[in-house]
């Protein structure tokens, strides 16, 4: 059940930023979590406001109407998240008392965590945020290693939605009119004391693609798990050596192919791209294309593992089977393992080379060339 906002009470939900290091190809608010935009969902915290103001990107605007017509007022934000909270502040025009701004990437905000926010201006306080103490130890880092320490008393995570009287607040923005962290670092510039509330380890704000599986887990949804497979086949030619699941490996002929013709990297990079739905290496390096003529086969293979991880995957396992009458694989199987793992960046525990002839059946029997299959297994945490 939404929670119910005393009379007066407004809320600013901001989701003018671009968030590109969410990935997926479009700003984080505007992305699915469990079938509903990440947007959706913070707004549906605030329902229970009799006034609500919208601040998104001049570019989502039309989108903006169409999906949340009715109940909510949309204006465009700034360049900075201080100008955007400013315009919705404008919007409000003094209609209310006490505002509460959220961040809209922070879908899974509660009514416990909001309800601490307006129980603290209820009971005479300016100002009020959500926060949670420090609980790890903090360092100093330089050049990637540790420099020193920090105490960690007395610090806390900051959280919203942030909760000011009206007034108060659209003070302090024009008096400090510069970007700042958040609306309580422009309260306090002002001289506004602020009051901390309960914060929750669930309301997170969506920055990486990680974060996506981890807000699914914390709405109960089953754990997102692809499977892909891949198949692939390169004749024999002319050469004294094959590359296979990047490896070369002696043998008295070649592979011929557009690429290196790595028959068992092909075949893992297609599983992965058929459990992402993207289609197969041709799709994303076409061979008409000069550029890859030749090319190290593990430009596309880290390509693949990386697309998986901008989705918020990571790769569970992947099997690779190569079918031939020669080379033996057996005695170059380790490094494979290891050369494919250390291009997807997974533990090679995660990842089998095997072989296996087709008992001088087919073209593979006949010694004609190479076929492999692939299996990637992809999971969203």
């Amino acid at each position: 059940m939404t929670l119910r906002a005393p009379s007066g009470y407004a809320a600013i939900i901001t989701a003018a930023g671009r968030g590109s290091r969410a990935g997926g190809g479009e700003p984080k608010q505007w992305r699915a979590l469990s079938g509903r935009s990440v947007l959706a969902r913070s707004l549906e915290a605030f329902a229970g406001f009799d006034r609500v103001v919208l601040v998104v990107h001049p570019d989502d605007m039309a989108r903006a109407i169409h999906d949340f017509v009715g109940g909510i007022t949309i204006v465009t934000g700034g360049e900075t998240r201080a100008a955007s909270v400013r315009a919705g502040l404008q919007a409000l025009d003094g209609q209310a008392t006490h505002v509460l701004i959220h961040d809209g990437a922070r879908p899974l905000v509660s009514d416990a965590v909001i309800g601490g926010v307006i129980d603290a201006l209820q009971a005479g306080a300016h100002a009020a945020a959500p926060a949670l103490p420090i609980t790890d130890a903090l360092w100093r880092g330089e050049d990637g290693t540790v420099a020193g320490t920090a105490p960690r008393d007395g610090l806390y995570r900051a959280q919203t939605p942030q909760g000011f009287s009206l007034d108060q607040i659209s003070l302090a923005h024009r008096l400090n009119p510069e970007n700042a962290a958040d609306d309580v670092e422009l309260a306090l510039k002002a001289g506004i004391p602020v009051a901390i509330t309960p914060g929750s380890e669930d309301n997170l704000k969506i920055t990486f693609p990680a974060d996506f599986a981890r807000a699914e887990r914390i709405l109960g949804i089953a754990m997102d798990i692809r499977l892909g497979n891949g198949y692939d086949v390169h004749a024999f030619g002319p050469g004294d050596h094959v590359w296979l699941c990047g490896v070369q490996v002696a043998h008295d002929a070649g592979l011929v192919g557009h690429s290196d013709a790595d028959v068992g990297m092909h075949a893992l990079t297609d599983a992965i791209y058929g459990a992402l739905a993207e289609g197969d290496i041709g799709r994303h390096f076409p061979p008409s294309d000069p550029q890859w003529k030749g090319a190290d086969s593990a430009i596309f293979l880290r390509h693949a593992a990386g697309l998986a991880r901008e989705r918020g995957f990571t790769v569970g396992n992947a099997d690779v089977t190569l079918i031939c009458e020669a080379p033996r694989i057996g005695p170059h199987a380790a490094a494979m393992q290891a050369r494919l793992a250390e291009i997807m960046d997974v533990d090679p525990a995660r990842i089998s080379v095997k072989a296996t002839t087709s008992e001088r059946l087919g073209f593979t029997g006949r010694r004609e060339g190479i076929a492999a299959i692939a299996t990637a297994a992809l999971m969203g945490a």
